[in-house]
């Protein structure tokens, strides 16, 4: 059985456009599907006995190469989601939080991001993380560009890991859908003594099922963190 409680949890959620394509539809119809498997997942997360965290790889960096037309959409899929995910958070207990440089976001967009994080601040059963515009590369360099601007001369990991967006604890099970293996830049941080699990099946047919069958792997590991 694995000798630490599953506290943070990170998901790089990938197959929304294959799992369209698969379909004949359009890729837009794979994000949809895949917002309603955030919700699944959020609402399982916020009623498990151990998890704290859920930190979700929603836009990266680089998703900015994909088509105007597209990302058009996640915007305005993800300030949609925001608005309507509101009384669920208040009723689950989740508290909303994003990471990443949201200075490209709308200012509108930006303003439905802050205020579901300040309306959402005070709930406790879940921290609901999303990354937007995020990259752990450019999370550690802005880190350390900080503590310089600070003043300091000489940095500990103590230091580096309190200047980072996410001071959450380090992640102890980050799954990856779709099975591609590679962690594409995200929290790389916070992974460094994290488990992984790479699933074949393509996100928006990701399921709470699927997800309590990692968790029962994950728990008959053990976890050495460079110990014997």
């Amino acid at each position: 059985m694995s000798n630490t409680p599953l506290r943070h949890l990170a998901i790089i959620m990938d197959g929304n456009g294959r799992w369209a394509a698969q379909r004949g539809l359009k890729r837009t119809k794979g994000h949809e599907k895949g917002a309603e498997v955030i919700r699944d997942i959020t609402a399982y997360c916020a009623k498990h006995s151990t998890i704290e965290t859920a930190t979700f790889y929603a836009f990266s960096t680089e998703n900015w190469k994909r088509p105007k037309i597209e990302i058009d959409f996640l915007m305005k899929m993800l300030d949609r989601y925001l608005m309507e995910e509101l009384p669920s958070y208040q009723e689950q207990g989740v508290a909303f939080r994003a990471i990443g440089d949201l200075n490209a976001f709308s200012k509108s967009l930006q303003q439905r991001i802050l205020d579901t994080q300040e309306q959402t601040k005070n709930n406790t059963n879940l921290m609901q993380i999303l990354a937007l515009n995020y990259g752990g590369r450019a999370e550690i360099t802005a880190a350390v560009n900080k503590l310089i601007q600070d003043g300091k001369k000489m940095l500990t990991q103590e230091d580096i890991s309190s200047a980072l967006q996410t001071p959450y604890a380090d992640i102890d099970l980050l799954i990856r859908t779709s099975g591609e293996q590679r962690i594409s830049n995200f929290l790389l941080w916070q992974a460094s003594y994290s488990e992984f699990y790479f699933t074949p099946t393509l996100w928006p047919d990701f399921t709470t099922s699927e997800l309590e069958k990692i968790l029962l792997n994950y728990h008959q590991r053990t976890r050495r963190f460079g110990g014997i």
